[in-house]
């Protein structure tokens, strides 16, 4: 069944890789995101592209009213935009952890509170968060990155509640290592830390880990993500949560088995 699908975030990685698989199984599909011109090719294959900042309420709301106007309708939101912050707690400026919960936490929450009086309405809706991994475990230099994927994580449960007297299911996504643009952001965030941090050891030792795993190509392709969202949309009862790609069950398994101490060891084995 053709449904109108939204995208945030679809200019790369696994926004615009599930964007095309949605597109080719034959749905409506909209891609809203800042760099509008990196989603042409998306357009060429029949998807709508809208150029939209997820922390500027006004475009967010113009966009919403945009598709309204032309569908009628949002079948499925899926709220993709984010990005990751590195650094420690002490070197990363106040202002930027805000920008990373801006659009991590508050930017999904916009979205999600402009699309839900139209899912309401028409009684029927599937919102997709992406939360991450990273949502469940954590690692050093990674605090506000994972702080926000907490949030998500929590927000996503309670809206779940909200939303089921509704007929909207609310599914949680959890991808692991994907070969995306997160290990270049992530290299990018410590090179604006001055090399004098007290952290610069660890730093280190994560960019060497990070240049390390980029070079093995070992990370999960998006395409294992457009598989899963594909799936999730066909599916008539989704599971809560869906951990996909390199790492992801494994990890959040091993979080669950061990303490908070042992788990505290076995990350910082890896930092030597």
């Amino acid at each position: 069944m053709k449904k109108v699908i939204v995208i945030t975030g679809a200019s790369s990685g696994m926004g615009k890789e599930t964007a095309k698989k949605l597109i080719g199984e034959g749905h409506i599909v909209y891609t809203l995101a800042r760099r509008v011109e990196q989603m042409e090719d998306l357009k060429n294959l029949g998807g709508h592209p809208i150029k939209m900042d997820i922390s500027n309420e006004e475009e967010v709301t113009k966009a919403v009213q945009t598709i309204i106007e032309k569908e009628g309708r949002i079948d499925v939101l899926w709220n993709n935009a984010g990005f990751g912050l590195y650094g420690s707690v002490e070197d990363v400026p106040l202002e930027e952890a805000r920008k990373q919960m801006e659009v991590n936490v508050f930017g999904l929450a916009l979205m999600t509170q402009k699309v839900v009086p139209f899912m309401r309405k028409q009684k029927s809706g599937l919102i997709i968060n992406t939360s991450s991994v990273g949502g469940k475990v954590y690692f050093p230099m990674g605090a506000w990155y994972h702080a926000s994927k907490h949030a998500v994580e929590g927000l996503s449960d309670c809206l779940r509640l909200e939303l089921k007297p509704f007929g909207i299911n609310v599914v949680i996504l959890e991808p692991g290592f994907i070969a995306t643009e997160f290990g270049s952001v992530l290299l990018n965030n410590f090179e604006k830390i001055s090399k004098d941090s007290a952290y610069s050891e660890m730093m280190n030792a994560i960019i060497s880990n990070t240049k390390k795993t980029e070079a093995e190509g070992s990370n999960s392709q998006p395409t294992v993500i457009a598989d899963a969202v594909s799936k999730i949309i066909k599916t008539k009862n989704p599971k809560t949560r869906y951990s996909v790609g390199k790492m992801a069950k494994p990890l959040i398994f091993l979080r669950n088995l061990v303490g908070d101490k042992m788990y505290d060891k076995m990350v910082t084995s890896q930092l030597k």
